[in-house]
């Protein structure tokens, strides 16, 4: 049986926010980790590392396809060639990011990393599998250099590796090295919704870049971290889409084509700050009130289905080549709707009960899928109208799991 040993990583990463969040309870620092915000934080880094599974392998492929056959120059691997590969990766990094924030398509996928409004370790999840995508056409660069594939996926671990690092408030100014590396401090600034520090620090290792290209922004007065038109939601959907909703009612009232034009690769700086305000009543994410506390059975019935799922995340990735596709297929679905679940749960959506029982029904069809008595499945689904009928399981559902200590206004 194969073992993906990069499974570790996911409890690695979870452990290594558990550390930060005791030492900022010890230095009384507690208010920069938000029980809401950072649950969201994982959720989104969740769902882009389970998606990942299914087309990691092919961007290694990808790179080894343009090294192969169209590989500019012949490098070697040679172990200064190491020192030239980081600074081109984050050379590259540098402008994919840069444009990530100046091109609204690529704002799209990237604007879901700067919704956070608390800036710790958790933030630095806020990956989306689209924006991994995107970053990969970027990538595609260094073997059309000529930098071995091999190469190429060893510094990307290291150079991913050193960015979570900088997600944290807890490390102050690292002095002389402020002006050599992206420290927390600098990235800080880069995560900041102040006028001052907009579009800085778009380097990932190295401040080089930014003070060549005129993006350099010390830390001054602290930052206030988030949007600058905060997204006020937790919805794992909304959270992903809400701007590709906002290109596409641009788009819709563009007239003629160059405003066509600008409404997916214009500036998000241009965008009409009146779309979304629309959106939001449309699709209900206007009657939302977030200054309420979940009472601990709802906190409880919360963590276990966030431990469920990083649960099976590790597994499937430990052990992902040995699965059949209906097993991967069965688990993808299960989770992004747990994910769903959990985004609902956390705006105490009404709704959610319909959810939960979508996904009962989920489970029992792959169970008899899998014993081959999918004909069955019809037993599970009457029986639980049944109950329903009988017990009036949502009222039970409601009563129980949608509780706020205040009058939280659901949908």
């Amino acid at each position: 049986m194969t073992v993906n040993y990069l499974a570790f990583a996911i409890p690695a990463f979870f452990i290594f926010v558990f550390i930060e969040f005791k030492i900022a309870q010890h230095q009384k620092k507690a208010k920069i980790f938000k029980y809401e915000s950072t649950v969201a934080n994982f959720s989104v880094g969740i769902a882009e590392r389970l998606l990942n599974l299914f087309i990691a392998a092919s961007f290694y492929q990808v790179y080894h396809w343009v090294y192969a056959n169209y590989a500019i120059f012949d490098i070697s691997t040679q172990w200064y060639v190491w020192i030239l590969l980081l600074l081109s990766t984050d050379f590259v990094w540098y402008w994919y990011h840069r444009l990530g924030h100046e091109i609204n398509f690529l704002w799209a996928a990237h604007i879901v990393h700067h919704q956070s409004e608390e800036f710790n370790l958790s933030a630095a999840a806020r990956i989306t599998t689209i924006q991994a995508i995107l970053r990969n056409v970027f990538w595609c660069t260094l073997p059309l250099l000529g930098f071995h594939p091999n190469m190429i996926i060893t510094i990307l671990l290291a150079h991913g590796a050193y960015s979570f690092f900088t997600h944290t408030q807890l490390i102050g100014k690292l002095g002389w090295l402020e002006n050599i590396l992206i420290t927390p401090s600098l990235h800080g600034v880069h995560h900041a919704s102040d006028e001052k520090y907009l579009d800085k620090n778009y380097g990932d290792v190295f401040v080089f870049w930014d003070k060549l290209f005129g993006t350099f922004q010390a830390e001054e007065e602290a930052p206030k971290y988030g949007l600058t038109h905060p997204i006020k939601s937790y919805s794992f959907l909304w959270q992903h889409f809400h701007y590709y909703l906002e290109i596409g009612e641009a788009y819709r009232r563009a007239n003629g084509f160059k405003a066509k034009w600008d409404a997916i690769f214009g500036s998000p700086a241009l965008m009409d700050q009146n779309i979304r305000p629309i959106l939001e009543e449309r699709y209900y994410q206007n009657k939302l009130q977030h200054d309420a506390k979940p009472k601990p059975r709802f906190k409880i019935y919360l963590n276990i289905q966030l431990i469920m799922v990083v649960s099976m995340l590790t597994g499937t990735t430990m052990f992902y080549e040995s699965l059949t596709l209906v097993h991967k297929v069965a688990i993808l679905i299960f989770i992004l709707v747990t994910l769903i679940n959990i985004g609902a749960l956390l705006e105490q959506r009404k709704w959610i009960y319909y959810l939960e029982c979508f996904r009962l029904i989920l489970v029992f069809g792959y169970l008899f899928y899998s014993f081959n008595i999918i004909e069955f499945l019809i037993f599970p689904v009457v029986g639980l109208i049944i109950l329903e009928r009988n017990f009036s399981l949502n009222s039970l559902y409601k009563k129980h799991v949608l509780n706020y200590q205040s009058n939280t206004i659901n949908t």
